[in-house]
């Protein structure tokens, strides 16, 4: 459960990161501090910052930079890799496409998704099914994308370990049946700058929401602040920008194996600044076919009472979808 929080802790990882390969990285004390602050991170605030990652700052900015450029291209080449049902939901949405539980969002976005191959899922997999659409320009941007989302997969993969351990189960917790095939999505998003026009308008970037799946890396602009994260109170805490890290948070999937000992914090993006704002969310998920129900560990030390919650993460993320997007 959350609490009132009034700051968002800062996780060195670089311990977890170097054993993250060795099923026996509890044994080592670098790892057991990363686990302690990682379990208390995620009964708290279901937010923290990661340092200590791995992954070159180059790259991150890179990430960034060719976001921007894409979002400044002209509307008609942005267009050029549109989303709609029949390319998976895959491709760019135009501002306002996107809503959150019905209000339009003032951003505008580009989401992949892992390749979902025709009947892999049946018919449960059927609407992501397709390849991902990667623009022509800027150049370099689908070569950057791929190695990005590689790195950060491992990453996501050595963090959950982590958190395998620090509700009490062995490291490889999510792996397997759970997690062995873990799916993923990517959103890049763009904020645009408050103006005269936009306040007339909605000048909320994304509305209040929890994510869906395990765990999130955002990779956001060092120079503005726009996440805010919700405490138990209500208030609203800035995520702001510590370079070389990411904002990491959990999601309702985590929650629901949890037994709720691990809370998905509601947020919200509210772009203030009047320069435009990317931000680059990677979600790493559970197996996409997979039943995610309380873990009999958490049951126990949550004092024996189940939370009436179970989904498929391939059900609970097709339902959003089909529900997040105007077109």
């Amino acid at each position: 459960m959350t609490t009132n929080f009034k700051s968002i802790p800062v996780i060195d990882v670089g311990p977890l990161v170097a054993k993250g390969d060795d099923l026996k990285m509890g044994r080592d004390a670098g790892v057991r501090e990363v686990v302690k602050q990682l379990n208390q991170a995620c009964r708290e605030t279901g937010f923290f910052y990661v340092k200590g990652h791995g992954i070159p700052e180059s790259l991150i900015k890179e990430v960034r930079d060719v976001t921007h450029k894409f979002f400044e291209l002209p509307y008609d080449e942005k267009l050029k890799i549109k989303m709609t049902p029949a390319s998976g939901y895959r491709g760019y949405q135009k501002m306002k496409e996107n809503i959150t539980k019905g209000v339009p969002d003032l951003q505008e976005a580009i989401d992949y998704y892992k390749e979902v191959k025709r009947g892999m899922y049946g018919t449960l997999g059927e609407i992501l099914e397709g390849c991902n659409q990667w623009p022509e320009e800027p150049a370099n941007f689908k070569a950057s994308m791929e190695e990005y989302i590689r790195l950060c997969t491992d990453l996501s993969r050595k963090i959950m370990r982590g958190i395998a351990l620090a509700m009490g189960g062995s490291a490889d917790e999510f792996e397997g049946e759970r997690g062995g095939d873990a799916f993923w999505v990517m959103r890049l998003i763009g904020y645009p700058g408050t103006s005269t026009e936009n306040a007339q308008n909605n000048d909320i970037g994304c509305g209040i929401h929890t994510d869906y799946g395990l765990l999130t890396l955002i990779n956001q602009d060092d120079d503005i602040t726009a996440l805010e994260v919700r405490n138990l109170a209500g208030e609203w805490i800035p995520a702001t920008p510590i370079p070389g890290t990411f904002v990491c948070n959990i999601g309702d999937m985590l929650k629901i194996w949890t037994n709720g000992l691990y809370e998905a914090t509601l947020h919200r993006v509210i772009n203030n600044s009047p320069k435009y704002r990317v931000s680059v969310a990677y979600f790493y998920e559970p197996n996409f076919d997979t039943m995610v129900e309380p873990l009999e560990i958490c049951v126990e030390k949550s004092g024996g009472t189940r939370l009436n919650e179970r989904a498929v993460y391939g059900e609970h993320l097709v339902k959003k979808v089909k529900a997040n997007f105007v077109m």
